[in-house]
This record gives C-alpha cells, structure tokens and sequence, in this order.
C-alpha cells in the first residue's frame, strides 16, 4: 500500500512540475517581451508554439500513451481550424472578441471530436501499420474536401457548396471559405495569453486522463491487449477515447492557430505537418508529456532561429534532429542519466519521509 501511494504521489508531482514549468516559462516571455528583448519574429511564434504544444501533447496521448500509430492529426487540425473561423465569423456581431475566440475553440474542438469519433469506430478495429495508413488517407480525405468546401454567410445565414463560390446562390453577405482559396480576411482573435491557457487545459486534461481509472485501462491496453481483454477491460472502448479526446484538442489548436493569420488554407494542414508533430512526440519521448512540451517549443523556434544562416537553414535543422536521436538513444549516456537520476533521489531521499525506490524503466514512459 504505502508503495502505491508513493507512485501515485511521484505521478502528481510529476505533473505539477510540468505544469509549472509551463506557467514559469509563460511569466518569463511576458517579462522578456515588455523589456524588448524578444524580437518581433519570435513573437510572432508564440501563438503557434501554443497550438504545437497542444497538438504534440494531444497526439501523445494516441501514440505514447494508447500506443497507436495515427498520422492524420493534421486533418483534425483543419477541422477545428475551419470551423472555428466560420463560428467567429458568425458570432462576430453577438460576442466580444475573447467570448469570441473561446466559443470558436470549443465549437472547433467538438467538431473535431465528432469526426474523431466517427473516424474512430472503423479504425480503432485495426491495429498496427493498418491503422496507420487509414488515419493518413483519412488526413488526406478532409484536405480533399476542405479543398472543395465552399461556405459562405448572408442575412438568410450560411450557404454550403462543394462546386464553386458562385454555386452558393447567396444573395450579398461574404465568403468564408473560398476552397483551395481557404478563408482569408480572418479576424486575429489568438493571443499568447489564449494559448498559454490552451495550453494548461489540455496539459489538465491530459494528465489526468493519464493518471485516472481509464488511463491505466488505456495503458493497459497498449502493454497488452490480450491481457487486457482478459480481465473485462473493453479495449475499442478505451482506445476510442484516446483517439476522440485528442481529436478534441488538436481541433481546439487547429482554432487557436487559424485566427493568429488573416489567411489560412487547407494544403497548411497535410501529411507534412502530421508527420511534424509526430517528431515532437518520438524527440519527447513517448508518453513523456513534459517531453513533447519541450520538443515542440524548441523545434518550433528553431527553424527560425537558423533564418541567419538560410542557406544551411534545414540541412542544420535535419543534423539536429539526427544528434536528438542519437543521444537519446544511446545506451551510454542512459546510463549516465539514470545515475544522476539516483544520485538526486538520493540526495532528495532523507527529507521524503523514507527510502526511494530503485527506478523502473516502463516501455512508453512515464506521463509528466
């Protein structure tokens, strides 16, 4: 018993240490920015830093914690990006900007987790390389039709058409969304603030998703299925809604990240930016939280921070990369850091009330 609730407490402390990270990390922009020493282009960033963070964060969820291959987060990401420009667009004269933008998220996110649900029941039967290309051609077929979608708004509401602006037969008003076009004239209702508070509640959610009944059902299942059936856990169940929940957030980001631009298209959100967000999570670490955070911070910044050298720009970002690896998975530096792990818990161990127990490796890591 007393083991249990030092695990349990290690994983509480785990979290709020991240969460504290995150909170102290926020203060520290704010001081930086109102002393001027951030530049303009990396304040520019702030805000689609937010929404990778949220998107990494939400995809580890699938692909560290649940242990499935997704590589269509991106088409959840248009989602929510799509429909929250079109219901801040709606909502424009009825809600001030801040009301604005928090309806557009959550109206964004549920319709992201709507079709994480409907895309959910057929893949989660699959497993494995299967599922992998299914959420990728199902990435790739909303693109397609975002591709195809034309909205627009009059004084008798929204006119939807899959063949061209003229097919809507509106009477005046706008177009939204314009198909290939993607929407343009977006009123910027994202802020830094927004986003760091994106950013907090999908950590919360996350976390405590991880760190509750159904999260050790949902790991459970990713250490073994079989097992897991075995004893009455209903594995579609759970692996569903890991998939919807992360749906929900990276539709929340897709929100957040569309109205930082005045323009946005469907092509931003294809295969490519799955596959980004997918190298937060693997350079995190798998199920590592606190990881993908810090992944995608960095390698948000970094491409931007190598404009000085532009030529070399990607060929610098790609050795990055490879050198991460490398020495994450290199056995010698494990070993190093594990014995600095000992040595803090040690030193830690006296004022903890009892003996620190040795470490324990689990496949996918710790959620933090």
């Amino acid at each position: 018993m007393a083991d249990i609730k030092q695990l349990f407490g290690k994983k509480r402390r785990g979290s709020l240490i991240t969460l504290g990270m995150v909170v102290v990390a926020y203060l520290v922009v704010n001081a930086l920015m109102m002393g001027g020493v951030i530049s303009n282009s990396l304040t520019g960033q702030l805000v689609p830093i937010c929404a990778y963070i949220v998107m990494a964060v939400s995809l580890n969820l699938v692909v560290g914690v649940s242990g499935e291959l997704s590589l269509g987060h991106a088409g959840f990401m248009s989602i929510g990006a799509f429909v929250g420009v079109t219901s801040a667009t709606m909502l424009a004269d009825v809600l001030p900007g801040p009301a604005r933008l928090v309806a557009s998220l959550v109206i964004g996110g549920l319709f992201a987790a709507l079709a994480g649900f409907l895309i959910g029941i057929p893949v989660m039967r699959l497993h494995g390389d299967y599922l992998a290309i299914v959420t990728l051609a199902f990435g790739e077929i909303i693109k397609n039709i975002l591709n195809n979608l034309y909205v627009g708004m009059d004084a008798y509401g929204l006119h939807f058409s899959m063949k061209s602006s003229a097919a809507l037969g509106m009477q005046g008003g706008s177009i939204i969304i314009n198909g290939p076009q993607g929407a343009a004239g977006i009123v910027k209702l994202s802020t830094f603030l927004a986003g760091f508070l994106l950013v907090i509640f999908a950590l919360l959610v996350v976390l405590n998703l991880v760190n509750s009944r159904s999260g050790r059902a949902i790991m459970a299942v990713r250490d073994n299925r079989i097992a897991a059936e075995s004893v009455g856990i209903n594995t579609t169940k759970y692996r569903l809604m890991a998939f919807v929940v992360a749906a929900a957030l990276a539709g929340m980001a897709g929100a957040l990240y569309a109205q930082n631009y005045s323009s946005i298209v469907p092509k931003k959100f294809d295969f490519n930016t799955s596959i980004l967000v997918l190298v937060f999570v693997v350079l995190g670490g798998m199920g590592n939280i606190r990881g993908s955070v810090i992944s995608a911070t960095i390698l948000t910044i970094l491409p931007e921070a190598l404009r000085v050298v532009a030529d070399y720009r990607m060929l610098i970002y790609a050795v990055v990369l490879i050198v991460v690896m490398i020495a994450s998975n290199n056995p010698f530096l494990k070993q190093k850091r594990e014995q600095l792990r000992r040595k803090f818990r040690k030193w830690r161990g006296p004022s903890s009330g009892g003996p620190t127990p040795d470490p324990v490796a689990i496949e996918g890591g710790d959620a933090q």
